[in-house]
């Protein structure tokens, strides 16, 4: 069974970084496109970045240039750098994977459990 765990989660104050972990397993890691999502309290979850299988990234406009996702196909791992992070970044923060689809983000199939992020001005 498809498997997803974050972690790198923290509070840090204006202007500074983060990296987020997501380790998965039980599935063929290099094949899924993935992305990391987030939800503030109040409001609905959102994308933030994705990557599809063949290392295309995509990015929502709030978080480009400041944001990287990457991933590590021989560690089974994806990666959020987050740089420049601001109070408005403060959220939960969801590593999401799926088959190869069109549009998958609207509606990924296997989700982590989440990792907190807060930013403090």
């Amino acid at each position: 069974q498809v498997r997803l765990v974050e972690s790198g989660g923290d509070s840090v104050q204006a202007g500074g970084s983060l990296r987020l972990s997501c380790a998965a397993s039980g599935y063929s890691y290099g094949t899924y496109y993935m992305g990391w999502f987030r939800q503030a309290p109040g409001k609905e979850r959102e994308v933030v970045a994705i990557i599809e299988s063949n290392g295309s990234t995509s990015y929502s406009d709030s978080v480009k240039g400041r944001f990287t996702i990457s991933k590590d196909n021989a560690k089974n791992t994806l990666y959020l750098q987050m740089n420049s992070l601001k109070p408005e970044d403060t959220a939960m923060y969801y590593c999401a994977a799926d088959l190869p689809r069109r549009a998958w983000w609207k509606g990924p199939s296997y989700w982590g459990q989440g990792t907190q992020v807060t930013v403090s001005s």
